[in-house]
């Protein structure tokens, strides 16, 4: 019966009106409860400023500028440093609204309290005039907010809760993903046209997805045109809100149900077995520095929310202008209110933390040792299935791969895995033991008894850099399209173009380029950590040397999947690799001891008498009969090479898995899908190729 359900603060149907303000009924609010929640009788809004000395709730017409009423919170309706009311008869379907703050104004002590400064609720779930991707606000309209209304079916969805161990992470960019004509999506670039690509990523074999920045962001930030081209901010690394959906993403308007079609894909995405994993940018925001406009945090508490020097100026660890000021107290409550937000109103699996380091530094910008904000986060009950992935740097030269503050709970992208793989896989075959060592987990840099087994996120290509074609098409960057005379962008990209820079009809570059992939993708398949790739890279998609392409917004960007069918073969060997690394659990983890007597981990490196680097993983399941041996071989030298395999028991014998010089496989990988038997351990490699070895 309704009389016996449970009833939860905001549902107290039996507040009544105290106060009338500028025609409304109102009332004190819910204190705990932070930004505008729909309440039975009405609207509850709380706000909270340190610094502040009164505060105007505003009202407007739905696509209006000038308010229509203007409720100050009385003095009496302020705890601490809180201002709550509830606004009683308003409809969420006929207004959105704003605040204004009144305070002291001094930059020089970082206060830039301003009472006719309309600004943007920190906690609001939506933002207006954000709707239609790419048309121009005016630099001077305020942001308004909308009251979402949460009622959304899961319908018993729960999340997949893969083991780090066992997971393949595709990142990706929602609208670049499906913009292209060629997607065949009946919505192009939105979180739809990415539902519907869903049986192609479980084709392809991935189980979790990592979306580029979903949060609210002015994508015309910095727009402008060069060489008569627009550019703008296309990736989206400049929050505007923390806490909403980033409504140029979705294929129909969601006035007041903003976040729909967004929790429809990542319902759909569970169902199928795969996880979304959530980019997100801590460590700035679009307020910029001193010249950048203030319309949120920098009206509300801008000494409490940013790193500021002795003088006011804005600390720059981001690259971007500004730094937030992530461990002071009110600002690490309002990450982890926004965290906890999307896991549970939105069920989000993990999150991807750009720049992190930024996250382990003090108020005056020094690392700390043990960060209040990494540490809340890794123990806060909530949060306590989601991933937590670490981008373990920052732009202010602090680098903390293997090093990042864990408590066993962070995991970091592996920049020490991308950066020395591509120098041994592009030929440099003296650094063999370095490859072995990030092939086996990286222990080197991750010991295990202080980080656990699941801390490296191993990849060669992400959002940031060449993709998997470019990295061997090129052996430098081409980023003259983004207007700053190819400066921008890294220099050292460990990348090789066989011999022509950049599109040739030159047969074999091309081919040497294929199979070169085809390695790359190989060895990452085939070693411990998480493995994680950048999409477009399993058909070989160009950014034609762009390795900064921020801010494009057009085919340098967008995926072409013409590429597809283009490149069908590499796509079917990604396709088998990835197939292959869920089949032999051996590659991802310790999963018992051998009875044959092999060890779980033998590197047999290269020598002078022959350069092939040899890797062979070996175990046995509990209440398995089953031995998982393989062993990868990777030859990055200019000549062919022989060795002879591991002696097995006379039961057993090798077999080829994959074979990128087509010497034991015509097409690379096995027609029928079961690898090539051998006769005797005599074994031959073609330059630069990469074989996979099964023992049954």
């Amino acid at each position: 019966m309704e009389d016996n359900k449970i009833i939860a603060p905001m549902s107290r149907i039996h507040m009544v009106p105290m106060d009338v303000i500028d025609g409304f009924e109102v009332r004190p609010g819910m204190y705990e409860i932070n930004g505008a929640t729909a309440i039975p009788c009405g609207v509850n809004f709380t706000v909270y400023s340190y610094g502040a000395t009164g505060c105007e709730l505003l009202l407007y017409r739905n696509r209006e500028e000038e308010p229509y009423a203007i409720l100050p919170f009385p003095e009496n309706y302020k705890i601490g440093k809180v201002y709550s009311m509830i606004v009683f008869g308003l409809n969420i379907n006929d207004f959105e609204y704003a605040y204004r703050l009144d305070g002291p104004y001094n930059p020089k002590e970082g206060l830039l309290f301003n009472k006719e400064n309309v600004l943007l609720d920190i906690y609001a779930k939506a933002v207006t005039e954000q709707r239609i991707w790419g048309i121009p606000r005016d630099p001077h309209a305020p942001y308004h907010a909308r009251v979402v209304k949460d009622d959304f079916d899961w319908k018993g969805n729960g999340q997949p809760l893969i083991p780090m161990d066992d997971l393949v992470i595709y990142e990706l960019h929602v609208r670049g993903f499906t913009r292209h004509s060629s997607s065949g999506v009946v919505y192009p670039g939105t979180f739809a046209g990415l539902k519907e690509k869903i049986p192609y990523l479980k084709e392809l074999g991935v189980n979790a997805v990592e979306l580029m920045p979903i949060f609210e962001f002015d994508e015309m930030k910095d727009y402008r045109m060069v060489n008569g081209k627009p550019v703008m901010n296309y990736w989206g690394y400049n929050t505007v809100s923390f806490f909403a959906p980033n409504t140029s993403y979705t294929a129909v308007k969601e006035y007041n149900k903003e976040g729909t079609e967004l929790k429809e894909l990542i319902r759909e995405l569970h169902e199928n077995g795969i996880e979304c994993i959530l980019d997100v940018v801590f460590n700035h925001t679009a307020e910029g520095n001193e010249m950048g406009p203030s319309f949120s945090f920098k009206g509300f508490d801008n000494n409490i929310y940013y790193m500021l020097t002795p003088e006011g100026y804005y600390y720059n660890f981001s690259g971007c202008g500004n730094t937030l000021n992530c461990n002071h107290p009110i600002v690490r409550q309002m990450i982890l209110e926004c965290l906890r937000y999307w896991t549970t109103a939105y069920h989000v699996d993990g999150f991807r933390f750009d720049l992190a380091s930024i996250l382990g530094r003090n108020e005056d910008g020094s690392p700390m040792s043990k960060p209040p904000l990494l540490q809340s986060l890794a123990f806060d009950p909530i949060l306590g299935n989601v991933k937590l992935i670490a981008e373990a740097w920052d732009a202010g030269g602090l680098y903390q791969v293997g090093s990042f503050p864990s408590w066993e709970r962070w995991a970091e992208w592996n920049g020490r895995y991308r950066d020395d793989m591509r120098d041994y896989l592009k030929g440099n075959y003296g650094m063999w033991e370095v490859a072995a060592n990030r092939i086996t987990g990286s222990k080197d840099i991750y010991n295990p008894e202080y980080r656990g087994d699941d801390v490296s996120v191993n990849f060669l290509t992400c959002h940031d850099g060449f993709t998997l074609w470019d990295l061997y098409s090129y052996n430098e960057k081409h980023n003259e399209a983004n207007g700053w005379n190819n400066t921008d962008g890294a220099n050292d990209n460990g990348s090789w173009n066989c011999g022509a820079e950049g599109e040739t009809d030159d047969e074999n570059v091309l081919a040497l380029r294929r199979k070169l992939a085809m390695n790359a993708f190989a060895v990452l398949m085939c070693s411990r950590g998480t493995p994680m790739f950048y999409a477009g890279d399993e058909f070989l998609n160009s950014q034609f040397g762009n390795n900064n392409a921020y801010c494009q917004d057009n085919e340098i960007s967008w995926l072409d999947w013409n590429d597809l069918k283009k490149n069908k073969e590499h796509f079917e060997f990604c396709k088998y690799m990835l197939a292959f690394r869920k089949a032999h659990p051996v590659l991802r983890k310790f999963i018992g001891s051998s009875c044959i007597g092999y060890p779980d981990v033998q590197v047999m490196g290269a020598c002078d008498s022959c350069k092939v680097l040899r890797v062979m993983f070996a175990g046995r399941e509990r209440n398995n009969a089953k031995e998982d041996i393989v062993l990868l071989a990777v030859n990055v030298f200019w000549e062919e090479q022989e060795f002879y395999l591991p002696d097995l028991p006379n039961s057993m014998y090798w077999h080829v898995a994959a074979d990128t010089g087509r010497i034991y496989l015509e097409n690379c990988i096995p027609k029928d899908g079961k690898p090539r038997s051998l006769v005797g351990n005599h074994f031959r490699m073609k330059e630069r190729s990469v074989c996979v070895l099964v023992a049954e």
